[in-house]
């Protein structure tokens, strides 16, 4: 059984060149692209100013276009996924005339973007996206939009702004106009993504420090559920408020500054629920920093370990696995050669992602298809690299 190998960027420029011709009855002028990103280990992490380490994959947006006069955005989407409509036209914004999120809500990643963009003044511009990321999956579709749209602008006008602050932006974007708190991680890897490494990121300062995947004897293997999930439905920004809850209730700003030892002391001071919370997130800034020192030193066992106490972690002190994710860790897991696995992304659905040796890969899909109840799809992705602005 291969692993489906979804178009590569060379693929979705073509086809999104031949969109705007049709569309727009002219060639584009400038293409970028943006990755979506993996998740190694670090879940929920970020927004608590903890550690995580995500690499970008070879799963792109495309995004081509070229400046117009008249003011306009005119945008389409080749997402089959999408929410319509595909296509859709409105005019840049102004100091009275402010960009507001709305219908289709894909549109809104890349109007939230133009609105908080700090260069100016912008064009007006066509523009078309075409993207490999599976929407939903817990792949970072919509950072990797944020980002390609983010990189566009910056050939459009130049901005002066360190990356960081790039990263800050598209985040903004999110929570403005996609409505969901997601901490920085997203963006950062898309924009700093190198490739045959993971990157740590420290969210509390961030700063970042490359880690070395590139051991042609491993493997990642990304598995979708093809379960949906919405992470602007409630559970994401309540376990987001139960965190800021706890760090509070212990005086501290973040659960980043707290110990477990501290974390045991205060139980008492919080919920049940929301000390389950702080276990995890805890728990798990510690495993993030054993796994980053694991694949340092090559130690593939190592960081199996604390995958499997990530996921574990995840579904029974965050409660944001779910019955479908558990079964495909758990056939995962079954077969030889694999060192971990565990559920990746915001949970309720998406992904899981495993460590396993090169060789195993193809017993390791067909077991988990035979056990898993629904259909599952299979990626396999080098670590690759960040945003980049494409050649015409």
């Amino acid at each position: 059984m291969a692993a489906w190998r979804r178009p590569q960027a060379g693929d979705l420029l073509a086809e999104a060149r031949r969109a705007f011709r049709e569309e727009f009855g002219a060639e584009p002028e400038l293409a970028v692209s943006a990755p979506g990103r993996v998740n190694l280990i670090g879940e929920h992490t970020d927004y608590n100013q903890g550690l995580v380490l995500p690499m970008a994959l070879d799963l792109v947006t495309v995004l081509v276009g070229s400046p117009r006069a008249d003011g306009l955005v005119s945008l389409l989407t080749m997402s089959e996924d999408a929410d319509e409509p595909r296509r859709l036209q409105f005019p840049l914004p102004t100091a009275q005339r402010l960009l507001e999120p709305g219908t289709p809500h894909w549109a809104n990643y890349v109007k939230g973007v133009i609105q908080h963009y700090p260069a100016g003044p912008l064009p007006g511009f066509s523009a078309v996206v075409v993207s490999s990321v599976p929407l939903g999956g817990g792949l970072s579709s919509s950072a990797s939009l944020e980002v390609a749209t983010y990189t566009f602008l910056q050939q459009l006008c130049p901005d002066s702004g360190a990356v960081t602050a790039r990263a800050q932006v598209c985040q903004k974007a999110e929570h403005s106009f996609a409505g969901v708190p997601c901490g920085i991680m997203d963006q950062l890897i898309a924009l700093l993504g190198q490739k045959g490494h993971a990157l740590l990121i420290d969210c509390r300062s961030l700063e970042t420090s490359l880690v070395p995947l590139s051991d042609p004897k491993l493997a990642v293997l990304i598995t979708n559920s093809n379960v949906r999930h919405s992470l602007g439905s409630s559970e994401y920004p309540l376990r987001r408020r139960q965190c800021e809850e706890v760090a509070r209730a212990l005086g501290k700003e973040s659960l980043r500054e707290v110990q477990l030892e501290e974390l045991e002391a205060g139980r008492d001071l919080v919920s049940k629920e929301g000390f389950q919370r702080a276990r995890h997130v805890v728990g798990e800034i510690q495993r993030t920093a054993e796994a980053a020192a694991a694949l340092n030193r090559g130690d593939y066992k190592a960081f199996g370990r604390v995958m499997v106490e990530s996921h574990n972690s995840l579904r029974d002190d965050y409660e944001v696995s779910c019955p479908e994710l558990d079964q495909l860790v758990e056939a995962a897991l079954s077969v030889p050669g694999v060192y971990g696995s565990r559920m990746t992304g915001g949970g309720f659905g998406g992904c899981t992602v495993t460590l396993l040796e090169a060789s195993a890969t193809a017993q390791a899909m067909q077991r988990i298809q035979e056990q898993y109840s629904g259909s599952a799809t299979f990626y396999l992705s080098q670590a690759a690299d960040g945003a980049k602005v494409l050649h015409l």
